[in-house]
């Protein structure tokens, strides 16, 4: 699978997101069709120190039970100790540059909100962006102003051909929109995290749609 496929439904979760144990919840999304998978323990009562290492690598089993890539939010230590698949990064984490020379030819996603940044990412080493927010969301703390999926189109327009996953707000009924503005897949967190016996559904209609474009 290329990363564009592997992008298709991308999940982001932490402890701090579920209602049940977070394997429990991994396992079932990653059997309702998840493509990759990033482990993000922040917010309140976030794991810290050896909790946080124990559950990520029982997270990182299951998506090699899977076949499912293992991304790490930020935390490039964890990332190299675990030798997971790959880091993502905002913009108020570590320069780029400097992630790209630490974890070698690992995935390196990069969080981006215009086309600026897009470009300074594409340049610096990003392998794809996570771009949003798509639509309101109350997941994330400080969260950055509703972009909406013509925020896609718009790095499209403007030469921006990286792979692309829209992130923010999306649940089964406005994936669609996402995938339409130029996106190869969708990062959710709660929508699955909440409930992930509705991972197949979205799974099924974010296959569809790029099916039949």
């Amino acid at each position: 699978m290329n990363l564009r496929e592997s992008l298709q439904l991308y999940f982001v979760m932490g402890s701090p997101n579920c209602e049940k144990h977070p394997a429990h919840v991994l396992e079932e999304a990653l059997l309702g069709g998840v493509t990759m998978f990033q482990f993000r323990e922040k917010g309140m009562e976030a794991l810290e120190g050896d909790a946080k290492v124990e559950l990520a690598h029982e997270l990182q089993h299951l998506c090699r039970k899977y076949g499912v890539s293992f991304i790490v939010n930020d935390d490039v230590e964890l990332a190299l100790y675990m030798n997971a698949d790959g880091v993502h990064i905002g913009q108020e984490d570590e320069p780029i540059e400097i992630v790209r020379r630490k974890i070698g030819n690992r995935i390196l996603g990069v969080s981006s909100h215009d086309v600026n940044e897009a470009r300074v990412a594409l340049e610096s080493g990003a392998d794809y962006l996570g771009v949003g927010p798509m639509f309101p969301t109350n997941t994330k703390n400080n969260c950055s102003e509703v972009r909406g999926p013509k925020i896609i189109q718009l790095l499209r327009t403007n030469g921006i051909d990286i792979p692309l996953v829209g992130i923010g707000g999306i649940h089964t009924g406005n994936a669609s929109q996402v995938l339409e503005a130029g996106a190869d897949g969708v990062a959710v967190i709660s929508e699955i995290s909440k409930h992930p016996f509705r991972t197949e559904n979205l799974a099924q209609v974010v296959q569809q749609k790029l099916l039949r474009m």
